[in-house]
């Protein structure tokens, strides 16, 4: 006990102490970031102007967009800030609120996923009941229940982690305050606390998979059903971008946070980290936009009406 210390300020290694690699790197994640923000709020302006893309499929698909949007700036300016001016110290409140907004808004993606999985379902499975069964309400209760289960497991994660003690450590050997490299760091038995975190994120994925797995199981049976090769294409195509944006989110967070803290390595997980923090936000609008021949119009009607 004599040798604990109370942490008011946590020191974040960062990807690299390669003094040649800190311009690189921050042009880099500048890139993406500006990639992100413009394609995040570009699809959002687009929902919101267009009116013929006022419907359940992209409301989620807008707020999916704002939580990329909120999930990437929780992270990346910081780290910019970190390669160019060498700041990569934290006070403890706010990494404290930079891992509860972090947790928050993956958690809320994660349950937008299983809402968009569920009203892909009723578009192919159910088209003609489509109309009543995603009504407003229902679209808007779905979407507030994420952001509700996003704030409570959020708030479970950084209760979890910080009624750890810190010791005279409090150098993070990562680029954010993750949830799992703060812990490590912690002088005192972690295994409870492990317990919970994995528990809670091993119900949270694996809940949110098996609901995924159950609609596209419905969602591919239906379309095997389909005798013409245009109604086939449509169907299929209805749900591409979204199984494609749930195999890139789900294979990284499985990989990152479900095994134990002793089994992990920091520098991989820090290459992984910038794949889901930085690169997923990035693509999510891209996949979401690139095929989708309703947004491409949307543009195209946008910039037509500008000129």
């Amino acid at each position: 006990m004599e040798n604990m210390t109370e942490v008011k300020w946590f020191v974040l290694l960062g990807l690299s102490n390669d003094p040649q690699l800190q311009l690189p790197l921050f042009i880099t994640f500048l890139l993406i970031y500006i990639i992100t923000l413009v394609g995040n709020l570009g699809i959002i302006l687009l929902i919101l102007l267009d009116s013929r893309l006022h419907t359940p499929m992209y409301i989620f698909l807008s707020n999916l967009s704002l939580v990329d949007f909120c999930y990437s700036s929780t992270i990346t300016p910081k780290v910019m800030a970190g390669l160019l001016r060498g700041d990569k110290i934290m006070s403890y409140n706010a990494c404290a609120s930079q891992m509860f907004f972090f947790a928050n808004f993956a958690d809320v993606e994660n349950y937008l996923l299983v809402s968009m999985a569920y009203d892909r379902y009723v578009a192919v499975c159910k088209p003609l009941h489509y109309a009543t069964t995603m009504t407003t309400h229902v679209c808007v209760s779905l979407v507030i229940g994420c952001y509700i289960c996003g704030f409570l497991n959020a708030s479970i994660y950084t209760v979890d982690v910080l009624s750890l003690p810190f010791c005279e450590s409090n150098v993070i050997h990562h680029f954010f305050c993750d949830v799992l490299a703060v812990m490590v760091i912690s002088c005192s038995n972690k295994y409870v606390n492990e317990l919970v975190l994995i528990s809670v994120t091993s119900f949270n994925i694996f809940f949110a998979l098996i609901l995924i797995l159950i609609s596209y199981t419905f969602i591919f049976s239906n379309i095997l059903k389909i005798n013409s090769s245009e109604g086939y294409r449509k169907a299929l195509s209805t749900c591409t971008s979204h199984f494609a944006a749930v195999s890139i989110s789900y294979g990284t967070v499985i990989f990152m946070y479900l095994q134990p803290s002793s089994s992990h390595s920091m520098d991989t997980d820090k290459i992984v980290s910038v794949f889901y923090t930085m690169v997923i936000p990035m693509l999510n609008p891209l996949v979401y936009s690139i095929r989708n021949k309703e947004v491409k119009n949307a543009f195209t009607k946008i910039v037509l009406r500008s000129r």
